[in-house]
C-alpha cells in the first residue's frame, strides 16, 4: 500500500513543480504563443502529464475520496516554495490557511 502513498506524493510533486515552471514560463516578454513555446512552459506541461500517471497509479488502491483532497498538500508546498525561490509574499492568514489544509489533509488520511 505504501507505494500507491508514494506515487500520490510523486504526482503531487511533478504537479507542484510544473506550476513553478508555468509561471517562470509566463514571466518576461511577448506574448501568449511565445509563453507556450518558452522551454519552462514545455517542461511544465509535460510534468503535469507524468503527474496524472502517478496519480492514476495512486488511485488503483488509495480511494478518490482520500487521494483527491491530499493533493491540497500541493497548494501547502506551491506557497512555500513560491515564497522562497519567487520570492511571493506568504502573510500570517495564507500560514493559517496552510496549517488548516494540512490540518485537514492529516485527518482525513488517519479516518481513511
Amino acid at each position: 500500500m505504501m507505494i500507491y502513498y508514494v506515487s500520490l506524493a510523486a504526482g503531487i510533486l511533478l504537479g507542484v513543480a510544473a506550476q513553478l515552471l508555468l509561471k517562470v514560463g509566463a514571466s518576461g516578454e511577448g506574448g501568449i504563443v511565445a509563453q507556450f513555446l518558452k522551454p519552462q512552459s514545455i517542461i511544465g506541461l509535460g510534468l503535469y502529464g507524468f503527474a496524472a500517471v502517478f496519480y492514476m497509479l495512486a488511485l488503483r488502491k488509495i480511494p478518490v475520496s482520500v487521494a483527491f483532497p491530499s493533493v491540497a498538500l500541493s497548494y501547502v508546498v506551491l506557497a512555500v516554495l513560491s515564497n522562497l525561490w519567487l520570492k511571493e509574499p506568504l502573510g500570517l492568514m495564507q500560514i493559517v490557511a496552510l496549517v488548516l489544509i494540512v490540518t485537514g489533509v492529516v485527518l482525513l488520511n488517519n479516518h481513511a
